[in-house]
């Protein structure tokens, strides 16, 4: 039986089992399924802490896993204001197609998003879609092999999953030809570190600038997906007024308010002194006290292809991995105007 005090009086479970060899549910649940994906020195320790815990595969459940559930799980994070966009645009397609949704947060570091993922396998998910994140590939292969699976936001080459994602270099080229053509030469990129879609906006901010003649005025300041990031790359900038930028290009939309609440604290005038542009164009992008130039994700289209693309290879389960790519759309407004002089 299990011996955590706390466990004694309940019986154990899959997850205890994964607990005790330190490998994911997903995997343990491949075991005891007798499916591959696991190694036979993986597969010993299974059984073994299996026999130490005193746990039993529930047949009956297990048969009942087996039957369709026709829900989908969706795996997101909590304070991504782009996945509750996403979100919003999965339900109403779920629905069309006869499958409800379960949602499962990832809250770091108090729950990460393997534990978010390991909950929707928990409760008999047909299928899952992935909103960005970081999980790894190993591990999004590894679920791939046991469930239908589509990673909304990044790409996982190799893994067996669907992917859905914007032209994310194209998006960004629209927006360096817009700043250019502007009359900008000193961009300023804020990057989003590990975040969905920043190594491609990245590497197309860099792109963009050499296309245009302008690699000596390159700069990349790092920072992530937060407000926060945006304002202390604010105030890096701010330090050295002497040499401040004309124009700043933010990983994402949430990172450019940030800096645009510092600037405008700080007496700076958008986009009198500085023009400011953003990535994804959620809700705040569109207040009308923000008015942020940006580039549109399109969520309800990204959503309905995540759902889409489950169901089918729930369907179709040999189906081989796709890669749905959407274009971006450059939408201008307040915050880019023409620098001064």
């Amino acid at each position: 039986m299990v011996t955590d005090r706390g466990a004694r009086d309940r019986r154990p479970t899959m997850s205890d089992v994964a607990a005790r060899v330190g490998v994911s549910r997903a995997l343990v649940s491949l075991v005891f399924r007798d499916e591959p994906g696991a190694s036979d020195e993986t597969r010993e320790k299974v059984f073994a802490a299996a026999r130490e815990l005193g746990y039993r595969p529930d047949n009956a459940a297990r048969m009942l896993a087996r039957s369709r559930s026709k829900v989908l799980g969706v795996m997101l994070t909590v304070r991504n204001l782009f996945h509750a966009d996403l979100v919003e645009g999965i339900y109403p397609v779920a629905e069309r197609l006869g499958y409800e949704i379960l949602l499962s947060g990832a809250a770091p570091p108090v729950r990460d998003e393997r534990k978010a993922v390991d909950a929707l396998l928990g409760h008999r998910c047909e299928g899952l879609i992935l909103l960005g994140g970081h999980l790894d590939a190993e591990y999004v292969a590894e679920v791939g092999r046991q469930t239908a699976v589509a990673v909304v936001g990044r790409r996982f080459p190799g893994a067996g999953v669907d992917s859905v994602h914007v032209a994310e270099a194209k998006g960004v080229r629209q927006l360096i030809d817009h700043l250019t053509g502007l009359g900008h030469s000193a961009i300023v990129h804020i990057d989003g570190g590990t975040e969905a879609g920043s190594p491609e906006r990245r590497r197309a901010y860099l792109n963009a600038m050499r296309r245009h003649g302008l690699g000596e005025h390159i700069r990349v300041l790092p920072g992530d997906h937060t407000e926060e990031s945006g304002a202390r790359a604010a105030r890096d900038l701010l330090a050295d007024r002497d040499n401040l930028p004309t124009a700043v290009f933010a990983s994402n939309d949430r990172c450019a308010v940030g800096f645009l609440d510092a600037v405008w604290r700080a007496g700076l005038d958008v986009p009198g002194d500085l023009s400011v542009a953003g990535f994804d164009d959620n809700h705040l992008a569109r207040l009308s006290h923000i008015d942020l130039t940006t580039v549109r994700q399109d969520p309800e289209r990204q959503a309905e292809l995540a759902v889409q693309a489950v169901v089918e290879r729930l369907d179709g389960p040999g189906m081989e991995p796709r890669e749905l790519v959407l274009q971006p759309g450059l939408v201008v407004r307040g915050t880019t105007g023409a620098p001064k002089g």
